[in-house]
């Protein structure tokens, strides 16, 4: 195995922390590196590269002087696998992360002084203040301790394909780590080979109810048994190893806001999932969910039966459609709410330019990416301006950040 390449007599300056996570510095030859481990304003002494690039590099500092007055000490050792900034206090990394919004729409040239209540203000970050033991979804590799003859619970050391024992783990509700342990601990009783499998994923829902398992290596991940959860009132299927929402009190003060903003009859949910958005918001509505993966699709038309009215007529129950969003656009309608909730990699071009072409009245954008989010909203600006922008907390202790933005059709 490679040595790691420790720099020690450093003397880096920290400007800021960038939308990744890391804070950015420069040495004396003048590149840039984006550490971890690290807050505005301190200096690093000591850091380990875990990546080189020929104009930048990454790296985790391991000495600090003078460490900023917004550090705490982290509750887990394995911080900086899972939850990097645990090492801030909880108003503190509020403020990181509107200051971080704040700059990426200002790097997309969006005027959001509309949004805020005044031209000089941050935005508030939503939060409902719990930030630890939120997770209910973790998945956990193992490792093999030759001292102790035992396998471990295990994350991958940030930057490196290396893996560190966890000794404890403060993001995920307590009943999945309870879980795991018993897991490993049963593992070890029947002295597993635990190079016969890939991970461990468990899932919680609001009960407390655990589900989930091992999954090994060269073979079909299992199905495990579905977990049920309500989310404004409304009961919801869902697999331990599908696309659910990870932090559902969050979730909850996200959909009562979006609730707000939808004026019309008709609505149209894409990138649905398991339909946990429209089906929560607008099921009293002419709604209609796309989705493209089978599995959560399956779900979807479950969870559609469940919350529609069986006096209604068809017509007027919720409709669920399998397809890609971007090729579903025959249903944006100009009389209507178009709901998108789409991954990391954001909009569809083709999407994007059906929205300008056909305008639907409003769109409500929730996105887990606002770089690409940035992007979107800054195309469709051309026909729309924006009424709200709201971000919300649902990974604390974590550089992610949700953020919602509703666009009106001008």
């Amino acid at each position: 195995m490679k040595s790691p390449k420790i720099i020690a007599d450093a003397s880096v300056k920290i400007d800021k922390l960038v939308p990744g996570g890391q804070g950015i510095g420069t040495i004396k030859d003048g590149m840039k590196g984006f550490f971890w481990n690290v807050l505005p304003g301190e200096t690093v002494k000591k850091y380990e590269i875990t990546k080189q690039k020929s104009h930048y590099f990454e790296a985790i500092a391991l000495e600090i002087e003078s460490p900023s007055n917004h550090r705490i000490e982290p509750k887990d050792s394995c911080y900086l696998s899972t939850s990097p900034w645990q090492i801030m206090d909880y108003p503190y990394e509020l403020e990181q992360k509107s200051q971080l919004l704040t700059e990426v729409l200002k790097q997309h040239k969006i005027d959001c002084s509309r949004a805020k209540q005044s031209a000089n203000s941050q935005f508030h970050v939503a939060t409902d203040s719990k930030d630890f033991h939120y997770r209910n979804k973790m998945e956990y590799s193992l490792y093999y301790d030759f001292e102790d003859e035992k396998l471990h619970l295990a994350f991958r050391k940030r930057g490196t394909h290396r893996k560190i024992k966890v000794e404890t783990s403060s993001i995920e509700r307590p009943e999945i780590f309870e879980k795991a342990t018993e897991i490993i601990a049963k593992l070890n009783a029947e002295h597993a080979d635990g190079r016969k499998y890939q991970s461990l994923l468990l899932r919680c829902n609001q009960a407390g109810k655990v589900e989930g398992g091992l999954f090994e290596n060269h073979k079909p991940h299992p199905v495990f048994n579905n977990l049920t959860d309500k989310i404004l009132g409304k009961t919801y299927s869902y697999s331990p190893n599908g696309f659910f929402q990870i932090n559902l009190p969050v979730y909850e003060i996200t959909l009562m806001e979006i609730k707000k903003y939808i004026k019309t009859e008709k609505v149209l949910d894409l990138y649905a999932g398991v339909g946990t958005i429209g089906l929560s918001v607008a099921s009293d509505k002419n709604l209609t969910l796309v989705e493209v993966d089978k599995s959560a699709y399956k779900e979807l038309e479950n969870n559609a039966q469940q919350a529609g009215d069986p006096r209604d007529e068809p017509a007027c129950q919720p409709l669920a459609i399998l397809s890609k969003s971007e090729e579903a656009t025959d249903f944006i309608k100009p009389d209507q709410t178009v709901i998108v909730d789409p991954p990391r990699a954001g909009l569809d071009a083709k999407l994007v330019d059906k929205l300008l072409e056909i305008t639907p009245e409003t769109i409500i954008y929730l996105s887990c990416n606002p770089v690409t989010q940035a992007r979107d909203v800054k195309l469709l600006l051309e026909k729309y301006q924006i009424i709200k922008i709201q971000p919300f907390n649902f990974f604390p202790r974590t550089p992610h950040l949700e953020n919602l933005i509703i666009l009106a059709r001008k």
